[in-house]
């Protein structure tokens, strides 16, 4: 990651602080730093440039250590969508509307999903195929990537 990119100088308690409930592992610090900058990363490897996500201490395509929390667009479509009717209690999460959960392939990363929800739109428009872009929320206090349609359906 260049220099003029460098992510948020917060220790780890204070990570943990930021984000709380959330699995903040040794693995995935890098990406929540991320989130501080609204920025969202995806693991690489520079061994042999496989995408991976979650994260992982090394390439699941030939093992190498040398992976790296690569800043990633955030524009894809919707490989999967799921409506949640009911839930764990969250933050600004309403279940008497059915709550979209979905997986978009992401166009800058190949071969790698990364699942939140869709903002801003009617479920009844939410599609397989249906192209988003990153968009970012706010979930107890700190940073959240969500999706927002694009407006075309993949073919």
């Amino acid at each position: 990651m260049a220099p003029e990119q460098a992510l948020p100088d917060v220790d780890d308690s204070e990570l943990v602080l930021r984000f709380p409930g959330e699995p903040i592992t040794h693995d995935n610090k890098a990406q929540y730093r991320g989130r501080l900058q609204r920025r969202l990363l995806i693991n690489r490897c520079t061994a042999c440039g496989a995408w991976h996500h979650p994260p992982k201490p090394v390439c699941p395509q030939c093992w190498s250590s040398a992976v790296e929390a690569t800043e990633v667009s955030g524009s894809g479509v919707i490989h999967l969508a799921v409506f949640l009717h009911q839930g764990p209690p969250a933050e600004g999460v309403d279940y008497s509307t059915p709550y979209p959960v979905v997986a978009v392939d992401l166009d800058d990363a190949p071969g790698t999903r990364f699942t939140s929800t869709v903002i801003g739109a009617d479920n009844n428009d939410i599609a397989i195929g249906q192209r988003v872009r990153l968009d970012w929320t706010t979930r107890a206090g700190s940073p959240m990537p969500v999706f927002r349609l694009d407006g075309e359906v993949k073919k």
